[in-house]
């Protein structure tokens, strides 16, 4: 765990939530941190047209189909596949499938689907046929809104036919399935404020179910990490390391095990700090032998349009090299050319 270590005291920078707005006609405003915005020229007829043409020409012309799709925000590439398939009377998805091969296709198809769908097809990925993905059960249902997680559901529903929490039911088991359904109830506070009487409080119930008692009270730890705001869990954590003599990962590291540890430990990262979250799944889908290529296309194309910039800010910040620098390493062709445009300048 001496990551942790780096990870909270060496590394991550808490910013100051006043940071991330700006005045707009007199009001605050959240600022963007996406890498892909709305294409100011739109035009969905012209670029139909542009895109039938490139998937026609001989040869493919991959160059214009990943222009089209990373310069076009995601509400302008839905408005693209309606206006495709009305001139052409071809899925615009089926189309690219069609003359795209690998990790190109994959990551073009996963630019045409909406964000909820898009999340609602991950879980659905990572919990069909041998094995379930547990890690990105967590990352996708930890780092979404309420709103978000009550969509996806609903999507899921209509798409794959079963609810999602009888999925999670048959596919997990033990404390780590109540923690993925505590997270599927969407009750999480979202708000900036702060109660410093319930930190404390929180903390000593954390410290009593944890390290002051025989076994562990996984409920006790499972209640407070999935309800509270992000800024409430960071007090938090700084009241544990107040009764304790460990950090809250330590403490977690040495009490539980398997899937529910790293669950938990998952949701204190990212209530710490969601861009350095992503930064370290990025870089270890890049680290040693191989590239996670399901990983880079996961966090680049859901995060496009919500932090992208401040994760490449923080990969930079933990690794002393940029996201860009190892993906050039890593990839190659014009899947590294899709996925450096949707990383942004450089």
């Amino acid at each position: 765990m001496s990551f942790f270590k780096k990870f909270f005291n060496d590394v991550i920078r808490k910013t100051d939530p006043d940071d991330d707005t700006v005045k707009v006609k007199g009001k605050p405003k959240p600022k963007y941190y996406g890498t892909v915005a709305p294409y100011p020229n739109f035009s969905a007829s012209q670029d139909a047209a542009t895109l039938q043409s490139a998937i026609d020409s001989k040869g493919v012309d991959e160059d214009v189909i990943i222009a089209v799709l990373v310069k076009r925000s995601n509400e302008q590439r839905q408005k693209i596949k309606v206006v495709y398939e009305a001139s052409t009377g071809k899925r615009l998805d089926k189309a690219l499938k069609s003359v795209l091969r690998s990790d190109l296709e994959d990551i073009s198809l996963a630019l045409l689907m909406d964000s909820i769908h898009f999340d609602a097809y991950l879980l659905r990925k990572a919990t069909k046929g041998f094995g379930t993905h547990e890690d990105i059960l967590v990352e996708i249902l930890a780092t979404r809104s309420n709103q978000e997680i009550r969509e996806i559901k609903k999507v899921f529903k209509e798409e794959y036919e079963t609810e999602l929490e009888e999925v999670i039911r048959d596919e997990t088991s033990g404390d780590f399935t109540s923690a993925l359904l505590a997270m599927l109830k969407a009750n999480k506070d979202e708000s900036k404020e702060v109660d410093t009487n319930q930190a404390r409080k929180d903390a000593e119930i954390l410290f009593e179910a944890g390290e002051n008692t025989r076994g562990i009270n996984v409920s006790a730890f499972i209640d407070i990490l999935t309800t509270r705001n992000a800024l409430q869990l960071a007090k938090t954590f700084q009241h544990y390391a107040t009764v304790s003599d460990v950090t809250l990962p330590k403490a977690l590291d040495m009490e539980l095990k398997g899937d529910i540890e790293d669950c938990l430990i998952d949701i204190v990262k990212c209530s710490w700090n969601k861009p350095a979250f992503f930064a370290e799944k990025l870089h270890l889908a890049m680290k040693g032998y191989g590239t996670c290529d399901d990983t880079l296309i996961r966090v680049l194309v859901s995060r496009s349009e919500v932090d992208l910039k401040k994760i490449v800010q923080e990969y930079s910040a933990m690794y002393d090299t940029s996201l860009q620098e190892d993906i050039l390493k890593d990839t190659k062709g014009h899947y590294e050319a899709i996925l450096l445009r949707l990383c942004g300048p450089h």
